[in-house]
């Protein structure tokens, strides 16, 4: 009989947000009249900019038009989104990224699960711990992971906890790793790095022959000064990091489906035999291979962000949902709770009450408050004893949820 890939057996039963799905089913389903307000999984609730909706309206005209009509579409994605990607995003900043430096995508969390098909399975790999799960899950699924051990963590996987008492900045590895993966600002605490903190990373990249993952895909949501939007702006970042970003949560697309990767020219790992090849490189002849590029119509909405009313619009939604994490940040403090990020990311990071597991904490407010979360352990070993909410719901949402948890815990 056929042989499976038995790296898929070493994941965890569910994904952590489907395993989150079927706890609040289970829930509604034994009290249909609850009704439940989910500060849970990172999804927006604004719709869409009138921008994008415009643009996206025009380029189904365009389909339906035999003189505009569009089929496939370059893999990289096309020629209007990624120049205005490099002018506003790269260049307003003084940061040189060129277009062919782009790829456009269906969003980040395809690309960084999707980014170690080129990256060998020999490499060992780091994460902040808590992480996103998709950085681990898809070292485990490529063999990188290794065994793994109590407390859902990984032989091969080298974690760098970022907790209160380290103030939520990691550190520098003491072994050897090859690929290093940091989401700033940071999901799931909503903690930033300073300049001065990457520069630490980008200089122990540089000098170790390190790859730095970087996930930047709540930069939008930055308010304070010194902390980088994107990694290049660190010097010699180019030659040591791969940036991902989304417009998932910068501009309501988690349904539409639309983000990027930036793979620098200058980036080069070695092959087997110590010779140097560029990444750039290799990352087009993947997608090429085996994606077929984001939809005409989701790249002419994103291209519309760009706008000077796309950009006003959308910054309006960042600070819609920002407005939401600091009211979240001052009634939770209210109610006693220890409480951090909520500052440059939509993301509250918060420590269980009395010592409470995660799940624990979990059940105890879907059942008493019908509020919904996310346990902190689903993120990693470090995150047990912590919770995360977010500030995606609508401000009435919000509203009645702390309200719900402020009577409970004050």
């Amino acid at each position: 009989m056929f042989k499976i890939n038995d790296n898929f057996c070493q994941l965890a039963e569910s994904y952590l947000f489907s395993e989150v799905a079927r706890r609040i089913a289970a829930f509604k389903e034994a009290n249909p009249e609850a009704e439940i307000i989910r500060l849970g999984i990172g999804d927006v609730t604004i719709p869409l900019c009138p921008a994008a909706i415009e643009a996206m309206h025009a380029a189904v005209d365009d389909e339906a038009n035999a003189a505009t009509f569009r089929g496939y579409g370059p893999e990289q994605g096309y020629p209007f989104l990624r120049e205005a990607i490099a002018e506003h995003d790269y260049r307003a900043r003084g940061v040189e990224i060129a277009p062919d430096e782009i790829f456009v995508s269906d969003g980040a969390k395809s690309d960084t699960g999707n980014i170690g098909d080129i990256l060998a399975a020999s490499n060992r790999v780091a994460v902040t711990d808590p992480v996103y799960p998709v950085y681990v899950d898809t070292n485990v699924m490529a063999g990188r992971a290794g065994a793994p051990l109590a407390g859902g963590s990984f032989s091969k996987v080298v974690y760098l906890p970022v907790t209160a008492e380290n103030g939520f900045v990691p550190a520098l590895p003491e072994e050897k790793v090859d690929m290093i993966y940091l989401c700033y600002p940071n999901n799931p605490t909503g903690t930033a790095l300073t300049r001065e903190q990457l520069k630490a990373w980008v200089d122990y990249a540089a000098a170790n022959g390190a790859l730095i993952l970087y996930d930047s895909a709540y930069e939008a949501f930055i308010r304070q000064e010194g902390v980088p939007h994107s990694i290049y702006e660190i010097e010699g970042a180019k030659k040591v990091a791969i940036e991902f970003r989304s417009f998932s949560k910068t501009a309501g697309f988690t349904g539409v489906r639309c983000g990027y990767t930036v793979v620098p020219k200058e980036l080069k790992g070695v092959d087997s035999e110590g010779r140097e090849v560029g990444l750039n490189h290799l990352w087009n002849r993947r997608q090429c291979t085996k994606f077929n590029g984001a939809s005409y119509i989701s790249q002419r909405g994103a291209a519309a962000i760009y706008t000077p009313e796309g950009r006003r619009q959308a910054r309006e939604a960042v600070d819609y949902y920002m407005a939401n994490a600091a009211l979240m940040l001052s009634e939770l403090r209210k109610a006693g709770f220890e409480v951090f990020g909520g500052e440059n990311a939509p993301y509250v990071w918060l420590k269980t009450p009395d010592g409470m597991d995660s799940w624990a904490f979990f059940d105890l407010l879907l059942r008493e408050c019908q509020v919904a979360g996310t346990p902190g352990s689903g993120f990693g070993p470090a995150g047990e004893g912590y919770f995360r909410l977010t500030a995606f719901n609508t401000l009435e949402n919000t509203r009645e949820a702390l309200r719900r948890i402020v009577s409970r815990f004050a």
